[in-house]
C-alpha cells in the first residue's frame, strides 16, 4: 500500500508516548489531525469514519489489533487492515521524544505489500500411536480415545490396570525407528504383538510377529527413552512430553484432542536444482544444507539434495550457508526481505535519523523481549530499529552485507533460546562478516549476537556506544540473486571505507576465493569445467583453453573432487577488484590438426601423451593403425573403411547362390 495521511491511523495511547510530530509530519505521511489519543476508546469513530472510505487502512497499535478487526467486521469494510507496533518498539522508551525518524521508517515499512507465501497441506484423521511402558501411557489412551481413533504399544511388562471397556487397539513390542511427518508416520515394531481378550488382571500376549509397520497420523511418545527423531520439537504432530511433568503431558493431551482435519505449513524453502553445488559426475561438493539442518530434512538425492518440506521447520539455516542462493527462504523471499530492510535504513535516514543500530529478532522471543523492555525498562534507544524475521537463523551473507551497505552501524542478531544450538551458521556469517569489516578499517564489535536472556542484560547491549559507519550509504536496489547483491554490497562497503583492500582472507569454508591450477600437469580434459556449478571455470569452443571468473566461484571444490589429475587446489580470499569480475586464462594448448584433413580437434599435449603411451600397444603395432589417432573422428572412420582392418568384423559372407549355379551342379 502507498503510505498518505488519508490511510494511516496513529494513537499516541493517552499520551503515554511522546510522539515526534515534527520528524512525522516531515515524512508526509503523517498529519497532524490523524493523530489520536484514544482510538481504541473515546476515539473509535475516527476509525469507523476512515473503514466507510473503503480504502486499505494501516493503524499503529497492535495492542488493541482484535478490537479493530471486529469493528471492521462489524463495519463491512472490504479493503486491506494492516498493523504496525510503533509503542514497545519506540514510543514506550526513555528516548521516545527523539524516535520520530525510527516511527517514520517503521510505517514506511510496514506499508510494503507483504508477497504471498507458497505453503503444504497436511491431513490428519485423528489416528494417533502412543508409546509407553506403563499406567501413564494407558491413562493417556483412555482419554484420548473419546476424541481420536487410538492405537496403544506397550513396551516391556509394565504394570498396568487393564481397562474395562477395550476402546482402542492395545499390542506389545518395541520401537525400532520412524519416520513422516504429521498425517503420515511409519513407525517400525519388532516383536509387535497383539493381547489376548481372554487377559485378566495383567496382560497376556499373542506370539509376537517379527517386524511389522504402523501408519498413523499423531504420535504420543511416553516412553521416557531417546526421541524418534532428531529435533523432536520441531516434528509436527510428534508429541514427547517429559514423564515426569504432568503439565507438559496435559498440554500434549490438550493439543492431540484437536489434531483432526487439514493444516496449512508454510513452504519454508525454495530450492533450485540447477545452481546446487552437491556434487557432480560422482564427486560431492558443497553439503552445508545438509550438514546444518537439525531436522533431517535435506537429504542427499543423487547430485543434487532434497527438501522434505514436511519435516522442514524454518529455521533458515540451509539458506543463510547456501552458497549459491540454490536453497532459499520462502517466508517470505530473499527481494522481499532486502526490500524491507533498504525501505526501513532509507526512510530513516529520509526522516533525519542517524547512526542506526539494527536489532533483528524473530516473531515470538524477540517481540516478547521488545516488549518487557518497554513495559519495565528503557525501552529501545531511539536508533536502534527492529526487525522481525521468521528466524533468526535465515539470515545469510547477502542480509549482513546489504545491511552495512545500506548504513546500518551495527547489527544485532537475537536467535531465540530454542534456536541458538543450531546458530553455527549464523556465527560463522557474522565471523566472516566481522573480519571483513575489520580488514575495510571499519573496525571489529559491529555485528554480534545477543542472546541475553534477562531484559536488562538486552538492554545494556543496545545502550552501548556505537560508532558511525564511514561514509554515505548506498540504497541500490536488491534486484539479481545472492551472489549479485553480495557482489554490489561489497563493492560499495570497499570504495567508501576507511582502508580499501584488493584482497581480504576469509576463513577455510567461505564462499569466497580463488583456485590454483598446476599447469605443466593439467592435460585441459576440462572435467572441471562440466563440474563447476556456477560456470566459474569455463572452457573455450574455439581453443583449448581454460579460464577462471573469481567473482563467481564458490569454493565448493567440485573442480578439485573432479579433476583426474588432481591439479587444482582451493584458495579462500575475497577478491575486490575488478579483476574478480573478469576471466582470466589458467591453461591454454595449441590444438592438434587432423593428419588426413588438417581439421584442429583435440589437444596436442593430449594428443602426443595418448600416442607415446599407446605407441607400444598391440592393437597399435603397425604405423597406420597409430596414425588415426592423429585423425578426427570422421577421418577416423573413413580410414578404417578405406584401409580395412575392422576389428568387429566378421569372415567374407558367402557369395548368393544363383539358378545358374544349380544348373551347372556348382
Amino acid at each position: 500500500m502507498k503510505l498518505t495521511g488519508q490511510n494511516l491511523l496513529l494513537c499516541h495511547c493517552e499520551g503515554s508516548m511522546p510522539l515526534d510530530i515534527s520528524a512525522l509530519a516531515a515524512t508526509g505521511a503523517v498529519p497532524e489531525t490523524r493523530i489520536c489519543r484514544d482510538l481504541c476508546r473515546g476515539q473509535l469513530e475516527r476509525l469507523e469514519a476512515a473503514l466507510d472510505r473503503g480504502e486499505e487502512l494501516m493503524i499503529a497499535c497492535t495492542q488493541e489489533a482484535p478490537l479493530f478487526l471486529e469493528t471492521a467486521e462489524e463495519a463491512g469494510f472490504s479493503g486491506g487492515l494492516r498493523f504496525v507496533n510503533i509503542r514497545e518498539k519506540a514510543g514506550w522508551a526513555r528516548e521516545a521524544g527523539s524516535a520520530g525518524p525510527k516511527i517514520a521508517a517503521l510505517l514506511a515499512e510496514a506499508a510494503l505489500d507483504l508477497p504471498p507465501s507458497p505453503g503444504i497441506t497436511m491431513t490428519s484423521d485423528g489416528d494417533v500411536l502412543i508409546l509407553g511402558n506403563d499406567q501413564q501411557a494407558l491413562d493417556a489412551a483412555l482419554r484420548l480415545a473419546e476424541r481420536l481413533h487410538v492405537t496403544l504399544l506397550l513396551e516391556g511388562d509394565g504394570d498396568i490396570a487393564l481397562p474395562r471397556v477395550a476402546g482402542f487397539a492395545l499390542f506389545n513390542g518395541r520401537t525400532v525407528a520412524a519416520e513422516g511427518h504429521l498425517g503420515a508416520f511409519s513407525v517400525d515394531i519388532a516383536d509387535m504383538a497383539a493381547m489376548h481378550p481372554s487377559s485378566r488382571h495383567a496382560p497376556q500376549w499373542q506370539e509376537p510377529r517379527r517386524r511389522q509397520r504402523l501408519q498413523c497420523d499423531l504420535i504420543l511418545d511416553l516412553r521416557g527413552t531417546g526421541p524418534l527423531f532428531p529435533a523432536p520439537e520441531k516434528i509436527d504432530g510428534y508429541f514427547r512430553p517429559d514423564k515426569g511433568d504432568p503439565a507438559q503431558i496435559e498440554k500434549a493431551l490438550f493439543d492431540l484432542a484437536d489434531m483432526v482435519g487439514e493444516f496449512e505449513k508454510p513452504r519454508y524453502v525454495q530450492y533450485d536444482a540447477d545452481i546446487c553445488a552437491h556434487g557432480s559426475a560422482g564427486a560431492v561438493g558443497c553439503s552445508k544444507c545438509i550438514d546444518i539442518c537439525p531436522a533431517g530434512a535435506v537429504q542427499p538425492d543423487g547430485e543434487k539434495v532434497r527438501f522434505d518440506p514436511y519435516r522442514c521447520a524454518g529455521c533458515g539455516g540451509c539458506t543463510s550457508l547456501c552458497p549459491t542462493g540454490a536453497a532459499s527462504y520462502a517466508l517470505p523471499g530473499a527481494t522481499h526481505l532486502l526490500n524491507r530492510l533498504r525501505t526501513l535504513l532509507s526512510a530513516y535516514a529520509g526522516a533525519g535519523g542517524r547512526n542506526p543500530v539494527l536489532l533483528v529478532h524473530d516473531t515470538e522471543w524477540g517481540e516478547d523481549m521488545i516488549a518487557a523492555l518497554a513495559r519495565y525498562g528503557d525501552g529501545l534507544p531511539a536508533n536502534v530499529l527492529p526487525f522481525a524475521v521468521n528466524a533468526v537463523t535465515q539470515i545469510g551473507l547477502d542480509f549482513l552485507f546489504a545491511a552495512f551497505a545500506y548504513g546500518t552501524a551495527k547489527i544485532l542478531l537475537m536467535p531465540a533460546p530454542a534456536q541458538r544450538h543450531e546458530a553455527d551458521g549464523l556465527r560463522a556469517n557474522i565471523d566472516l562478516v566481522d573480519g571483513v569489516l575489520a580488514a575495510l578499517g571499519y573496525g571489529q564489535g559491529r555485528i554480534l549476537p545477543a542472546e541475553e536472556d534477562d531484559p536488562d542484560a538486552l538492554s545494556a547491549l543496545l545502550a552501548a556506544e556505537t560508532a558511525p559507519l564511514p561514509g554515505a550509504a548506498s540504497f541500490f536496489l536488491p534486484s539479481g540473486d545472492k551472489r549479485t547483491i553480495m557482489r554490489m554490497a561489497l563493492m560499495h562497503l570497499n570504495e567508501r571505507a576507511p582502508a580499501p583492500q584488493d584482497h581480504v582472507a576469509v576463513p577455510e569454508g567461505a564462499p569466497f576465493g580463488t583456485v590454483i591450477v598446476d599447469a605443466e600437469n593439467c592435460t585441459l580434459c576440462l572435467a572441471c569445467t562440466g563440474a563447476c556449478p556456477v560456470n566459474a571455470l569455463r572452457d573455450n569452443p574455439d581453443h583449448p583453453q581454460l579460464s577462471f571468473v573469481e567473482e563467481a566461484c564458490i569454493q565448493c571444490g567440485l573442480c578439485r573432487n573432479t579433476c583426474p589429475e588432481k591439479v587444482i587446489t582451493l584458495q579462500p580470499r575475497l577478491n575486490l577488484t575488478a579483476a574478480a569480475r573478469e576471466a582470466v586464462i589458467l591453461k591454454e594448448e595449441e590444438p592438434f590438426a587432423c593428419l588426413r584433413c588438417g581439421k584442429p580437434f583435440g589437444v596436442r599435449a593430449t594428443i602426443e601423451t595418448m600416442i607415446a603411451k599407446l605407441a607400444g600397444h598391440a592393437a597399435f603395432a603397425d604405423e597406420a593403425t597409430l596414425d588415426r589417432l592423429k585423425m578426427c573422428a570422421d577421418c577416423r572412420v573413413i580410414d578404417m573403411a578405406e584401409q580395412g582392418g575392422d576389428p568387429f568384423a566378421g569372415p567374407p559372407r558367402p557369395a548368393p547362390r544363383t539358378t545358374d549355379d544349380y544348373r551347372n551342379g556348382d
